[in-house]
């Protein structure tokens, strides 16, 4: 155990590993590349929708629902169908990383809008404020912590399960774990799994920072639903 640790440590700070075009850093910026893209159009498909639901009150039956869904989809079985279905290509891994955190972002987006208080609501309406206006003016910026931490905790997800990509022969740090797998490499698979989970972290850390940076005033939210 203890040589297996000297190994590991060896590896993920040896300046070697580091270079090159297999290499940690080229394999980060691949994985971040990935994970970046998918969390942003799962972001613009997303956030609509649970705005909508949250503002009209109809359909939230597909929030609450969304959140079961996501936990149930087997992320690996739906790259493989998609990559079936489409050949050698990224999409596969895009799609499946956006499917994963779309339902996070929509429950998220509703709960934040569902938490806000409907005399509040009421009162801007009695005050001549229309539609468009109480939903931009009034509960998304109530309702922005609950959608962040939504955004946050999608992000991380994304991070986390990106190393996907190395499932259908691209790049990221879950290369590290594939072939490690198949080299029956250890110190490479544990490598490339502590890559990921200290790119997961900081992340989460980083969001965390910005979260409470933006709203260090306001009461932390307390309604989160991860999937």
């Amino acid at each position: 155990m203890i040589e297996l640790l000297k190994n590991l440590v060896h590896w993920l700070t040896s300046g070697s590993q580091w270079s090159g075009p297999e290499g940690i850093a080229t394999r980060l910026l691949e994985h971040t590349q990935y994970s970046l893209l998918a969390t942003l159009v799962a972001t613009l498909i997303a956030l609509p929708i649970g705005l909508l639901i949250g503002h009209t009150g109809r359909g939230a039956f597909l929030a609450i629902n969304l959140a079961g869904f996501g936990r149930a989809l087997p992320t690996v079985g739906l790259v493989t169908l998609v990559f079936l279905a489409s050949g050698l290509s990224m999409w596969p891994v895009y799609i499946s990383l956006v499917a994963l955190a779309v339902p996070v972002i929509v429950t998220n987006t509703y709960a934040g809008m569902a938490a806000v208080d409907p005399e509040v609501k009421d009162a801007a309406r009695g005050q001549g404020m229309r539609a468009h206006q109480v939903l931009f003016q009034i509960e998304l910026p109530l309702a922005l912590p609950l959608i962040m931490t939504g955004l946050r905790l999608a992000a991380v997800q994304v991070v986390a399960t990106a190393t996907i990509a190395a499932y259908v022969s691209f790049g990221g740090l879950g290369r590290y774990v594939f072939d490690g797998l198949a080299q029956r490499d250890l110190v490479q698979v544990l490598g490339g799994a502590v890559l990921v989970a200290v790119l997961a972290i900081a992340l989460d850390l980083a969001l965390a920072g910005v979260q409470r940076l933006l709203f260090r005033n306001r009461p932390a939210p307390s309604h989160a639903h991860s999937h």
